[in-house]
């Protein structure tokens, strides 16, 4: 018996399959041309209908009862607000600037009264509605979470602190229904007193709820589950639970109260469930191809109000899916719509008329000239990457067949290519004379990579000041006199100045670098996080009630040495994902020579155990570079003289992060010069080594968020350094993270973890055939390797008080001021850098679009 059906394709739609887009042309640069934009990662965007902007990652919307007005949540790096949008004006009303708030809205049955998440404030605020406008009323202070009783101790538990998401009104209006995403756990409020009736304890993250129809069953989505929880609406008592795809967020329920919609963000799907049957009767794709792999991360959901159409929105494909689901067990999807970067909601208005879509990262290029700099406050609009996701909403007509065959034929026209095939491992090809396979399965005359991570910088602030690249010296902070490595390994291998991070912070810069994508949880986690309005910070730590990659904010596919681990190909890790354990070493709170005696290491995910150099530090910036290229050195020439060198090495080198100004800790421009030194000493080592002829060292940072750059604020620093490296040349081919990641993919004999490395393009003009096996010699340090932070340094206060413990724990914009003061002078004023938030605003001549 099939549980799963996969909705049958129209001929239209296969039709489509052909019009998928070539990659950018050589040159081409982020930006927008005849009405499509070229996003940094190499996908493009031409939305449909009229857009509005309406706030920093909108996460959801509700209509108002008599249908003029929409309100929309915005909940990104700037402080939340409610967006009031006049319908019938396509213009906004009002903006409601509140403390804390996070995905969840809804309205009382009269429509006089909305309901919004408190977020990290742990209650849920109450407004009135009278004449068009909102004005708060009250909040419901919500019970405090203390875990479930039965959680295992083992591990690294997730941050526990209250964080409210997803809320549900009963019918009658007489409840609400919200739940705590990290305090894992379910209230009910009685709405006439504003006091919590029951709080329960649930065993993973919910994501959010909604009440049946007739309002005696409630349904939890549980974001870190991979179920639905059934509870008896008046009493909270459980009756039942479905399992679903990982990643369950948005949830839609039948008007008659016989089918549950849930979209499974790391899946490519829709599981439809029998509520009479309680069961999952059907898996619904919404992926752009049969057979991909995930990626599409359907993260919102719409029923017609006749419940024949399903709507859904696929972030990561920047489309909507609609799906014809008029009969259970046979779904049909019948085409596509185009949207902006990163759709979060959809939603048909009352009459079903017409379809409105939320673009959580926005739809047009914007300038960034005021920041970060000195002398503006930060948070202030359009200065860090993290506010610059300025959402949208777009509006447009419920399309008939032929104007659905119209969209879905554009949104093939803007999908990348995939490269999917899995490769044949067990009889790969002979090898062959070209570096990176032209197809999956061939073999690469590459057997070692080594594959080295950084931290935060842009391009123009380490080699803006090389003439032969696309650079603005006037930006460029630590350049050849700092890091003279760099420079020498972009001039005699090759110079990439047109390579974007596909992250913009750390938190999801790791999931990028290391998995290829970057989940839900990830992108709607980290803007609250880093703005101090909760939301756990959970890249690399392992625990219970999780995947078996690693926590909540994993792939389903797991990172690329799980990749291996399934390939059998060998690797070894140096850091990445690696913490100290609790309770280990000295404390000593200044920058060290060597770690403090006593330091234990440990893997933060479970590929990573017994594949780990254990005495290889993770981030810890009092531990110089030098000090962990003398850790991995030791364990490379063991190899040499044992043999087993790994495939993959990955090697953490993040110094370059910098510690500001704080009082005992290296200069910025000292941490920098040391990351670049360590970097040099590990490519002339390797460069002289046996291995030497079949390797390829990949270097790259994981975000891009610490510095300015004149093109965009994703451009980064990558180099690639192998004797099959075409030598001495710029190569301004856009290439991105996860292109990076094909490319070793390819090199190593691994499928695409996810569609973003499917869809990237390898860097194959990158290198050439004929191998040149001259070494490099590494360039000696140019600045102090010992330079320290005094009493009198610029920013050492505010040094001081930042959290230095973690990637991006700093404020990025305190910490970019410190360091460019420490660099050029107290005294000398930063040139305001021109920072896109996702694009630029012209596309170059070269641009293909």
């Amino acid at each position: 018996m099939h549980f799963f059906r996969r909705p049958r394709f129209p001929i239209a739609l296969l039709a489509a399959l052909l019009l998928v887009a070539s990659p950018p042309r050589p040159g081409s640069s982020p930006g927008t041309k005849k009405g499509v934009t070229l996003l940094p990662n190499g996908w493009r965007i031409a939305p449909a209908g009229r857009h509005l902007a309406v706030g920093d990652l909108p996460l959801a919307m509700v209509e108002s009862v008599d249908g003029r007005y929409l309100v929309v949540t915005n909940n990104g790096y700037a402080k939340p607000t409610l967006t009031l949008v006049d319908l019938e004006h396509f213009t906004v009303a009002q903006k409601v600037p509140l403390e804390d708030a996070w995905l969840g809205l809804a309205w009382n049955p009269a429509g006089d009264r909305l309901y919004s998440s408190g977020g990290n404030g742990n209650k849920v605020l109450e407004l009135e509605f009278r004449e068009g406008k909102l004005a708060t009323s009250r909040s419901f202070p919500l019970p405090s979470s203390s875990g479930p009783k039965d959680r295992p101790s083992e591990g690294h538990p997730p941050d526990r602190s209250p964080f409210v998401g997803g809320l549900s009104v009963s019918p009658d209006g007489k409840r609400l229904y919200a739940v705590n995403v990290l305090g894992q756990s379910l209230a009910s409020v009685d709405l006439a007193t504003g006091k919590a009736l029951q709080s329960i304890e649930l065993e993973a993250e919910p994501y959010t709820c909604v009440v049946a129809p007739d309002g005696r069953a409630l349904y939890v989505s549980l974001w870190g589950g991979a179920k639905v929880l059934v509870f008896d609406a008046s009493t909270l008592v459980r009756t039942g639970e479905i399992t679903v795809g990982e990643h369950p967020n948005a949830v839609a329920v039948s008007g008659d109260g016989g089918r549950l919609f849930v979209a499974c963000a790391n899946t490519n799907a829709v599981w439809a469930v029998d509520l009479s049957a309680g069961r999952a009767t059907e898996q619904i794709s919404t992926a752009l191809f049969p057979g991909l792999p995930p990626g599409s991360t359907p993260n919102g959901l719409a029923l017609s109000p006749d419940g024949r159409r399903l709507l859904v929105a696929n972030a990561d494909n920047n489309a909507v899916a609609v799906v014809d689901v008029t009969e259970p067990g046979k779904s049909r999807a019948l085409g596509f719509l185009p949207t902006g970067w990163y759709p979060t909601a959809v939603g048909y208005s009352r009459d079903g008329k017409t379809i409105r879509i939320l673009s959580g990262k926005g739809l047009v290029s914007q300038a960034n000239p005021r920041g970060p700099q000195p002398g503006i406050p930060a948070g202030e609009p359009g200065q860090y990457i993290g506010a610059l996701l300025t959402g949208s909403l777009s509006v447009l007509s419920a399309p008939d067949a032929a104007a659905l065959s119209r969209y879905t034929k554009k949104v093939y026209e803007l999908t990348p290519r995939f490269e999917t095939t899995p490769p044949k491992a067990a009889r790969r090809t002979a090898h062959s004379s070209v570096p990176i396979p032209l197809r999956p399965g061939e073999r690469s005359p590459i057997r070692h990579v080594f594959y080295v991570l950084r931290e935060n910088r842009t391009y123009d602030q380490i080699l803006g000041d090389l003439s032969e690249g696309n650079g603005d010296a006037s930006l460029c902070l630590f350049g050849e006199d700092v890091t003279p490595n760099a420079h020498a390994l972009a001039r005699e291998f090759v110079l990439l100045d047109n390579f974007y991070v596909n992250s913009e912070v750390s938190y999801n810069g790791h999931e990028f670098s290391d998995g290829a994508y970057a989940s839900d949880v990830a992108q709607k986690l980290w803007p609250m996080n880093y703005a101090d309005r909760g939301g756990a910070y959970l890249s690399g730590e392992g625990g219970p009630m999780r995947n078996p990659y690693g926590n909540l904010v994993a792939p389903a596919p797991g990172y690329i040495w799980d990749a291996c681990r399934r390939a059998g190909v060998s690797f070894r890790d140096y850091g990445e994902f690696i913490h100290e354990r609790e309770g280990s070493g000295e404390k000593t709170g200044v920058a060290e020579a060597r770690p403090p005696a006593g330091k234990v290491y440990e893997a933060g995910v479970p590929g990573l155990e017994g594949r780990f150099a254990p005495k290889y530090p993770g981030f810890d910036v009092t531990i110089p570079d030098s000090r962990r290229f003398e850790a991995w050195l030791e364990e490379f020439r063991q190899f040499e003289r044992d043999g087993g060198l790994p495939s993959l090495s990955i090697v953490y080198l993040p110094s370059d992060h910098t510690a500001g100004a704080k009082l005992g800790f290296r200069t910025p421009r000292s941490m920098i010069a040391d990351n670049d030194l360590a970097l040099g000493r590990l490519v002339e080592t390797i460069s002289k080594s046996r291995f030497w002829k079949e390797s390829a060292i990949f270097v790259l940072e994981d975000d891009a968020q610490n510095g300015p750059d004149h093109v965009d604020a994703h451009r980064s620093v990558a180099l690639a350094v192998s004797p099959y490296t075409r030598g001495r040349g710029v190569d301004s081919t856009l290439y991105t993270t996860c292109g990076m990641l094909r490319t070793i993919e390819l090199v190593l004999g691994l499928s695409p973890m996810s569609q973003c490395d499917a869809a990237a393009a390898p860097m194959r003009s990158v290198f050439r055939s004929a191998p040149d096996a001259t070494p490099f010699t590494a360039r000696a340090a140019r600045v102090p390797l010992d330079e320290t932070n005094g009493v009198a340094a610029w920013g050492g206060a505010e040094s001081a008080r930042m959290n230095l413990a973690e990637a991006d724990r700093a404020p990025d914009l305190e910490l970019n001021e410190i360091v460019w003061r420490s660099v050029r002078g107290a005294d000398c004023p930063m040139p305001p850098p021109v920072r896109a938030a996702f694009v630029r605003p012209a596309a170059s001549a070269g641009d293909d679009d």
